[in-house]
């Protein structure tokens, strides 16, 4: 079957932003994503990881035209996440994250990741407000997830 030159554009047009979509969920989040089960992420970092994304979706997904004015603009987020079929980076850092955690709350009392998971530092704290540490997020991740998580180290 032949197409015409309008469908072989729109053809080709959308094979591209397959392949675009497909380098950006192997490639670019394989990268950027690198060890995040070990992050312990604050509230700018995870904006600076969304504005990432949906620079690079943007890119993916390029301008349109607007049916108004029928100037090109940008997409706006509510229409990357439209398009955009897969979830969000920050779903996927923490799904990440809490499936790390279910293998660490199983591992052997010896291993050393076990050892500094439950492990209590000695010494003091310096003074100021305490840092977030790899099991609050855990416990906020489930929160998010379940409601009420209770112990998570019995969950897993």
């Amino acid at each position: 079957m032949l197409l015409s030159g309008t469908e072989s554009f729109v053809f080709q047009f959308t094979i591209q932003k397959v392949k675009d979509q497909d380098t950006h969920r192997t490639i670019i989040l394989s990268v950027v994503l690198y060890g995040c089960e070990t992050w312990s992420l604050k509230l700018r970092e995870e904006r600076r990881l969304r504005v990432f994304e949906n620079r690079v979706l943007r890119r993916v997904f390029g301008l349109k035209r607007d049916e108004v004015t029928g100037e090109r603009r940008k997409l706006h987020n509510e229409e990357l996440s439209d398009l955009y079929s897969l979830p969000n980076i920050l779903r996927v850092v923490k799904s990440r994250r809490m499936r790390w955690a279910g293998h660490v709350a199983r591992m052997e009392e010896g291993r050393g990741v076990y050892r500094v998971l439950v492990g209590k530092p000695e010494g003091k704290r310096p003074l100021r407000r305490p840092r977030r540490r790899w099991e609050d997020n855990i416990m906020m991740d489930l929160q998010e997830v379940e409601g009420d998580c209770g112990d998570w180290m019995d969950l897993a």
